[in-house]
C-alpha cells in the first residue's frame, strides 16, 4: 500500500482481506467497524481511501467489492535458505499472483502431481503445475502429455536419432517412448506447494513478528 495511507486503514485492509479469503464474501460497513473497533463512520473515511488506491471498490448498492489492488501480495526481496540475509525493503514491492503465474487464463489449466516420477525437477506429490496450451513445446520442456491414453508430467526429451520420448526426473522410474506416440496436452510453465504444518504446541522461547512480512529465525549457519 502507499506510504501516505494511514496504519489504521492498512489494519481494515488486512482485516477485509484476510474476511475474504476465510468467507468468499466482503463483510459490510458494520462488521468492519465491529471486528475492527472503528466507527462506521471512520470505516467509510478510511475505506474511501483504499477506493482512491484502488484496494477497495463498491458496488451500485454500497457493497464493498474487492478492487484490482485487492489481491496483491508483498514481495520482501529474496532470501538465502543457508543463511539470514535479506534486502532493505522500506518500501517493498507486491504482484498478484494470478498475473505473475497466468497470463492467459483461456488457455491455461491447473493439475495436481502424482506420485515421485518428477521430484529431481522439484515436482512432488500434491503440488500444482501451472500448464498452458498452445506453446510450441522444446527440448527440455515439462509437459502433460497422454500417453497411450494416460496422462503423465514429464520432460520432453529426444535421442540422437531425432524421436522424441518422456523423460522421468527420477532415476527409479522409467523414460516413457509410448509405441503409437503421444498427444502434448499443454507446457507447465509454472508451480505452487502449500505446506500443511503439524498441530505441535509452539516452543515458549519462540518469538513471532505479527506486524512484519518476514520472520525470521536464526540460530547458526
Amino acid at each position: 500500500m502507499s506510504n501516505s495511507s494511514t496504519p489504521a486503514a492498512q489494519k481494515l485492509l488486512s482485516f477485509v482481506q484476510d474476511y475474504y479469503a476465510k468467507h468468499k464474501a466482503m463483510p459490510s460497513f458494520a462488521e468492519v467497524g465491529k471486528l475492527v473497533g472503528l466507527s462506521v463512520s471512520t470505516v467509510h473515511f478510511h475505506v474511501n481511501a483504499l477506493k482512491e488506491h484502488n484496494f477497495l471498490g463498491a458496488t451500485e448498492t454500497g457493497r464493498l467489492v474487492p478492487g484490482k489492488e485487492f489481491f496483491k501480495r508483498t514481495v520482501v526481496s529474496s532470501v538465502r535458505a543457508g543463511a539470514l540475509a535479506f534486502a532493505d525493503d522500506s518500501t517493498p514491492e507486491s504482484l498478484l499472483i494470478d498475473q505473475y503465474l497466468i497470463d492467459t487464463p483461456s488457455r491455461t489449466f491447473l493439475l495436481t502431481v502424482k506420485g515421485y516420477s518428477m521430484k529431481d525437477a522439484g515436482l512432488l506429490p500434491g503440488d500444482c503445475v501451472v500448464v498452458k496450451r498452445g506453446l510450441l513445446p522444446q527440448v527440455g520442456d515439462i509437459v502433460v502429455v497422454d500417453a497411450n491414453g494416460e496422462g503423465t508430467v514429464k520432460e520432453l526429451a529426444q535421442h540422437p536419432n531425432g524421436d522424441y520420448f518422456l523423460k522421468a526426473r527420477n532415476p527409479d522410474f522409467p523414460d516413457i517412448s509410448p509405441a503409437d506416440g503421444f498427444e502434448i496436452m499443454g507446457v507447465v510453465v509454472g508451480e505452487f506447494r502449500k505446506y500443511t504444518r503439524s498441530k505441535k504446541t509452539a516452543h515458549p522461547a519462540l518469538q513471532v513478528v505479527q506486524n512484519s512480512p518476514v520472520t525470521a529465525l536464526n540460530n547458526g549457519p
